[in-house]
């Protein structure tokens, strides 16, 4: 049974953001929020959500003696992805207006929460925004996005050996997935699943033709061969923006935006790679509104999912420039426990026999059983 357990609000207000789940916690990094100010260059913010406590805490500035020490501190940006490998958490990519994409690799080390910029060799990928990176054994795999300096979309596959930090192109064989950035990879087994995104119709170069793909890719990583998968309906409507997760051997895409529909979504879908099909899932409880540019992390059972952005109330599901940003967080649970369907039944129970309007119940339905928080989730500890 799939739940949507808790809802909180009052977190951090962010966008196009990069998080990465440690045991209990979640580790967010950067992204923008509308109406702050990003023509200051400054250090990236890192903001912890304690799944256990419920609550989100700021890590402090790092300080910085000196310029070369400041180099090893990111600056803000958004776009870029953070993955997790032992006890070091890498960025990479990303831009913000100021200094534009970067392609340099910071790494962030989870108990000290001290930033460092390892030493690399190889063909380093070139500075972009909007790709993928998944983590398969030793090894960080990027890719796609949107090329700065040959400003067009990229389908190049880059590895990085974090045992030798070495950097390699790879040279995949079979007909390669499209141009795209916003996309979604994620390794299930030994393979990479492509997913989704923003691509032309035409090539490389964005036209304002752009293109929305429903169709998997897979990339295996043993044999470095692409491979396409049958289209057995039903399937998700193509989109960019969304976020991606494996559950059990099993792929799951959440939300997103397609241009050409003018479309925000709030969908649930769910791809089996044995069975090559797709299911849309209807998980019990309120979950989240339509939104793209979300975070979402595994912890144990539950997706943890936050932020975004989504069209203004008074505006149209598809108004790509009237955003507002949020500042909420849900948690969907995969095996709520007997207690918690428990409490949610009695609570159910008691507001049907309440007389209050239908509307009045649904809201404290969803205020109560998708957590009793309402109050502000920051913290300045723990």
């Amino acid at each position: 049974m799939f739940r949507w357990s808790v809802h909180l609000e009052g977190g951090p207000r962010r966008v196009n953001h990069a998080a990465v789940a440690v045991g209990h916690k979640v580790f967010s990094f950067g992204g923008y929020c509308s109406g702050e100010d990003y023509e200051t260059l400054r250090q990236i913010d890192v903001h912890v959500f304690n799944t256990v406590s419920l609550r989100w805490m700021k890590l402090p500035p790092v300080r910085t003696l000196g310029h070369e020490r400041a180099r090893e501190v990111p600056y803000m940006r958004y776009g870029h992805t953070a993955v997790l490998l032992d006890d070091t958490i890498y960025l990479w990519g990303g831009r913000n207006d100021t200094e534009g994409a970067c392609n340099v690799l910071y790494a962030f080390d989870v108990k000290s929460h001290r930033w460092f910029t390892p030493k690399v060799s190889g063909t380093v990928p070139g500075a972009r925004d909007g790709h993928s990176s998944c983590v398969l054994k030793k090894a960080m795999y990027i890719f796609g996005g949107y090329e700065q300096l040959a400003d067009c979309f990229s389908n190049d596959i880059h590895k990085l050996d974090t045992t030798e930090m070495v950097w390699s192109l790879i040279n995949a064989m079979g007909t390669p997935a499209r141009w795209r950035d916003f996309h979604s990879a994620t390794i299930i087994g030994t393979k990479m699943f492509v997913f989704g995104g923003r691509a032309d119709r035409f090539g490389r170069f964005h036209s304002n033709n752009e293109f929305y793909c429903n169709k998997i890719k897979v990339f295996d990583t043993e044999t470095n061969c692409w491979q396409s998968t049958a289209s057995i309906l039903p399937l998700p409507d193509g989109r960019r923006s969304h976020s991606a997760f494996s559950y059990n051997g099993e792929l799951y895409i959440f939300g997103g935006y397609n241009a050409r529909l003018e479309r925000h979504f709030n969908d649930l879908w769910k791809f089996n790679p044995e069975t090559v099909s797709w299911n849309e899932i209807e998980p019990k409880g309120k979950g989240p509104c339509p939104r793209r540019r979300q975070c979402c992390c595994m912890v144990g059972d539950r997706i943890i999912l936050f932020g975004g952005t989504s069209p203004c109330p008074e505006q149209g599901m598809g108004d790509e420039f009237n955003l507002m940003d949020h500042s909420d967080l849900y948690i969907l649970d995969f095996k709520p426990n007997l207690k918690t369907l428990c409490k949610i039944a009695v609570i159910q129970y008691s507001l049907e026999h309440s007389g209050l309007p239908h509307d009045i119940r649904w809201e404290l339905a969803a205020m109560t059983t998708n957590s009793n928080i309402s109050r502000p989730i920051f913290s300045s500890h723990g």
